[in-house]
């Protein structure tokens, strides 16, 4: 017999919030989080502004935060965010299973980064006449200045490490740097571990944070972020005319998957069903989609596939079949075309009457954690009967032709509500993910 799989708790750490119903009611308002960089000086930096995670408080949100004080910040806001999922799954207060079939799966980049000493260093050891680095030079710099618990806490399986102690997890453990589909990959990866029986129930997720010298100037070299540094608080505009890079965001989202039969023997209630996952790889170039979205075609074609979807047939209320996608929509030139291009191909006449949004433009673009809060705005639409909107969308591309729910949410409950959604995570590298989750249904 098919294993079923359902979320039954979920959390977010995020730039417009720490709690999923309040986030929820500010991205269907169109709040936006982005603004100046506060966390370092960015000022010289052609783009100078991010949606930075403020309010959090680690000894606050976290109850054992002194045991896990050494935790870089995306790990902090993992476990944070973790806590949540696991309250609402009811598991604070259910009694203990077989710990061994309870394991996680997290798309998570660099825990922590000392990046003044290395900036210090750096300078120490640059010669300017010769534009090299004199590396005996860095090394006598750097090596006093080195912290042993932050040099350990960098490495990207940490934050995996602290919610396995935190929670003692001693099932299957795995994690993924697939840039920015990690998140996607990580819950799509959980949910085939439960489906074919060797876990009852996994975390998965995200965690992430970019706003550092490092990752800011990696991403302005690659041109790849907006430079709109007098207006940043509508610089993210996905699949306008005039969008010209996504802005910076950070955070976690982190969500109990569980065999259906485990959720209903411990009295849970199922907030919704992962259907499908679908994965894919362009074999194109690092930085570049496949210019016709065959990768992205491939993963939502998969994800429809394993889900029982047709999307170019209507369901019996005469709507498509998918009620609702959430895009990848970065806001780079090349990604909305594209994506918009995937979903034509996908579901051909069917495609101008899917729904299909961006909280990029109001989050930012939460690199490793975008693809599970994107898949929990999901659930959130199948709860509520409410889609999200992609702000400042005011002159569309022409390219861009489809329904991108333009700066407003949209109440559908009238039109049948939310049943089957597609979550899209594309990264670089050309990484395709695809989470397809519907109403759950006994």
């Amino acid at each position: 017999m098919k294993r079923r799989v359902v979320i039954t708790g979920m959390g977010w750490v995020t730039p417009l919030g720490h709690d999923v119903a309040s986030v929820w009611q500010r991205l269907l308002r169109g709040d936006c989080a982005c603004g100046p960089v506060t966390r370092f000086d960015a000022s010289t930096y052609a783009t100078n502004f991010a949606a930075e995670v403020k309010g959090f408080d680690f000894a606050r949100d976290f109850p054992d935060a002194q045991r896990h004080s050494s935790a870089g910040t995306s790990t902090q806001f993992a476990l944070a965010a973790a806590m949540q999922a696991w309250k609402q799954a009811g598991l604070d207060k259910a009694a203990r299973f077989d710990d061994s079939r309870m394991g996680l799966y997290m798309g998570s980049g660099e825990g922590a980064m000392d990046f003044d000493a290395f900036a210090y260093a750096a300078l120490a050891g640059w010669k300017p006449e010769s534009r090299t680095l004199d590396d005996q030079a860095w090394a006598r710099a750097a090596l006093p200045r080195m912290n042993a618990s932050t040099e350990l806490e960098q490495e990207p399986n940490m934050t995996l490490a602290h919610i396995a102690d935190a929670f003692g997890l001693r099932g299957p453990a795995y994690n993924c740097m697939t840039a920015c589909a990690a998140g996607t990959q990580a819950i799509g990866e959980a949910f085939e571990i439960i489906k074919r029986g060797d876990a009852d129930l996994m975390f998965g997720g995200g965690a992430h944070t970019m706003i550092h010298p490092l990752g800011m100037t990696g991403f302005i070299r690659l041109t790849a972020m907006s430079v709109r540094r007098d207006t940043p608080l509508t610089a993210a505009r996905p699949f306008d005319q005039s969008r010209d890079g996504f802005v910076m965001g950070e955070g976690a989202g982190m969500l109990i998957l569980e065999e259906l039969d485990h959720a209903l023997n411990r009295g849970a209630a199922p907030l919704a069903e992962i259907a499908g996952f679908g994965s894919s790889a362009d074999a194109f170039r690092i930085t570049d989609i496949q210019p016709d979205g065959k990768g992205a075609v491939a993963a939502m074609s998969r994800a429809c596939r394993e889900a029982g979807i047709n999307p170019r047939e209507v369901g019996k209320d005469g709507r498509p079949q998918v009620h609702y996608i959430s895009a990848h929509g970065t806001g780079t030139q090349e990604n909305d075309r594209i994506e918009t291009r995937a979903v034509k191909a996908l579901f051909g006449d069917l495609a101008p009457n899917v729904p299909f949004s961006s909280v990029k433009s109001m989050l930012g673009h939460l690199i490793q954690a975008a693809g599970a809060v994107e898949l929990m705005t999901c659930v959130q639409a199948i709860r509520t009967g409410c889609l999200p909107p992609t702000m400042n969308l005011n002159h569309p591309d022409p390219q861009c032709d489809l329904d991108y729910v333009a700066n407003a949410s949209r109440d559908v409950n009238s039109a049948g509500g939310v049943d089957v959604c597609l979550s899209n995570s594309f990264g670089f590298g050309g990484q395709n993910n695809t989470l397809c989750v519907r109403g759950y249904r006994a």
